[in-house]
């Protein structure tokens, strides 16, 4: 017989031990979009704890909606590789372009991140990082509903080896450590550069070259690169998003593993 107590103390008994289980990591990843989700599958399925923290409910990003919401992606001839390991089936449109369901393709990723150990936290924000004046060391989180609603509410830290700001166009994470520490980034003019306007051949190529470490402890991924370090956006087409989750996944178990 279903007893509604009981049932509210199976949810939050659960979340807590997971919760608890994640407050340090290896990985901690902020945005739970295709380039986030492809390194936490990446990392994950080679044996690293990872978190991945998404302040919206629904996961996914913008890859949910496609082109003006039709629900197809555009994937490229380098990124098709991953949808082949992925399982994602795709159609040929051309020599160079592929198509997907856009909506399979957003759930096959999280599956597969998921099937491989990563946890991911929706409806919670990374609304600060943890510093200690040299290196990023984890990420601050609150509830997604926190800031907008502008309440009091202190929020609480995740430890992790490396962290990953996979948040999109603004490139929060790494927009906070600039502004509130006045950091210097790894980039050309040593701060946030901005994302420059469409130009799909060369976004889609900045989109990998820009995933890297920004500051120590912290790599940028997707289109949180390209407006860090001043790439271009590209639209509906998302193998870039896949490259770079699967760039920046290399880049920190190179950096773990020779630790």
């Amino acid at each position: 017989m279903i007893n509604d107590v009981k049932v509210a103390r199976a949810i939050i008994e659960s979340f807590t031990r997971k919760l608890l289980d994640y407050l340090e990591v290896d990985v901690a990843i902020a945005g739970a979009g295709p380039a986030g989700l492809m390194a936490a599958y990446e990392l994950a399925g080679d044996g690293y704890k990872v978190a991945v923290f998404e302040k919206r409910i629904a996961i996914g990003g913008g890859m949910w909606a496609g082109g003006i919401m039709f629900n197809e992606i555009v994937v490229q001839s380098e990124a098709r590789k991953i949808l082949d390991e992925l399982g994602v089936p795709y159609k040929q449109f051309d020599d160079y372009h592929f198509t997907a369901d856009a909506v399979l393709t957003m759930v096959t990723i999280a599956e597969k991140a998921m099937n491989a150990g990563a946890k991911i936290f929706n409806g919670m924000a990374v609304e600060d990082l943890v510093w200690n004046g040299e290196r990023v060391q984890g990420f601050v989180i609150n509830w997604g509903t926190i800031e907008p609603l502008g309440l009091p509410v202190d929020p609480i830290a995740v430890y992790a080896k490396y962290c990953i700001d996979a948040t999109g166009h603004n490139a929060e994470v790494t927009a906070k450590l600039a502004m509130k520490n006045k950091v210097k980034l790894n980039t050309p003019t040593g701060g946030m550069m901005g994302e420059q306007s469409m130009f799909a051949l060369k976004g889609e190529m900045d989109v990998v070259e820009n995933t890297k470490e920004v500051y120590p402890g912290l790599i940028v991924a997707g289109m949180a690169s390209n407006a860090v370090f001043g790439g271009h956006r590209m639209g509906p087409i998302f193998g870039g998003m896949l490259l770079s989750g699967k760039r920046a996944a290399e880049i920190i178990k190179a950096k773990i593993e020779g630790s």
